[in-house]
């Protein structure tokens, strides 16, 4: 039984009911988004639990911010885009569900490829990532992008020599021709330490709930980290444009990480708040010969919790 039909409550305090209850869901989503980071390592000391009180505030600050500059987006048909390039497990998933989280996915999209199937091999390297780009009014959030044959192409042998040069010749030229053309290019690096990235990949082994996202690709990258090292390096001095430059977020810790990636975002792209109308909900029309017919009981889902 509703908390209002045990008592009789008037109108107005049903809706605080209902807009409390939504309030604690909301909540309840953050808190879901990384379980793990609570309950791994024992419980939290003063500092973290302080800190985990401001990362909350802070978020949902900035979440709010990113609202705006989806308004923004959308009614000056602004074209964003955004690439979180980063070793496995940086936390580039992260940061892209904590930036998701609130907006409309019609707006805001995450674009994250797989690897490129036999007709793809064979067209121009660009070519199947143009088709992701976004239209007027549209953000697109690349999991990792073009700088993959920067990256592990370079790094497990899957382009040549030849390939791997011409893409440093060719991506300059790209991104400015994407530039010139009205779209912009944020690119973040997520960093994390050796030490890092191996008690993460630990943590993934040993957690039912994220083995998934361990591939024999991200293995292989433990044993090769000074190469992936080399390459980073390589890919940040050639690729770092005026008009595209790599910006390095700090990812040891995940929610610091999270909070200056999207701090940083939004003070480079120029967006304000816009006006919006008042928003009146219409009264509902009630005819007298209307009546709700009873759903069937084979449809109905069964009400375990």
């Amino acid at each position: 039984m509703d908390e209002w039909e045990q008592i009789e409550l008037s109108a107005e305090e049903r809706e605080r009911v209902q807009m409390r209850r939504e309030i604690i869901d909301d909540l309840d989503e953050e808190f879901e988004l990384s379980p793990e980071e609570e309950a791994v390592g024992g419980p939290l000391d003063a500092e973290d639990r302080a800190f985990r009180r401001i990362y909350f505030r802070e978020l949902i600050r900035l979440q709010g911010e990113l609202i705006k500059l989806q308004d923004w987006v959308k009614s000056t048909g602004h074209r964003l885009v955004v690439l979180f390039e980063g070793r496995d497990a940086a936390g580039k998933g992260g940061a892209i569900k904590r930036i998701t989280q609130r907006l409309n996915p019609r707006i805001c999209r995450v674009a994250a490829l797989p690897a490129p199937n036999d007709r793809e091999r064979t067209q121009w390297y660009f070519q199947r990532y143009v088709a992701h780009l976004p239209a007027a009014g549209e953000i697109v959030l690349f999991d990792r992008s073009w700088y993959n044959r920067a990256g592990v192409e370079r790094v497990m042998g899957f382009c040549s020599d030849a390939e791997y040069e011409e893409f440093y010749r060719s991506v300059p030229e790209f991104e400015r021709m994407l530039v010139r053309s009205g779209v912009q290019i944020v690119k973040f690096w997520f960093s994390i330490t050796d030490d890092e990235q191996e008690a993460r990949f630990r943590a993934r082994i040993e957690d039912p709930l994220k083995q998934w996202k361990l591939s024999p690709m991200d293995l292989e990258s433990r044993r090769r980290w000074e190469d992936y090292t080399h390459v980073k390096e390589t890919m940040l001095e050639r690729s770092s444009i005026e008009e595209a430059p790599w910006w390095v977020v700090q990812a040891v810790d995940k929610k610091r990480a999270r909070l200056n990636c999207i701090s940083h975002l939004l003070s480079l792209v120029p967006y304000q708040a816009l006006p919006h109308p008042e928003v009146v909900l219409p009264a509902r029309v009630h005819h007298p010969d209307y009546e709700r017919q009873p759903t069937p009981a084979s449809m109905i889902v069964p009400e375990l919790y």
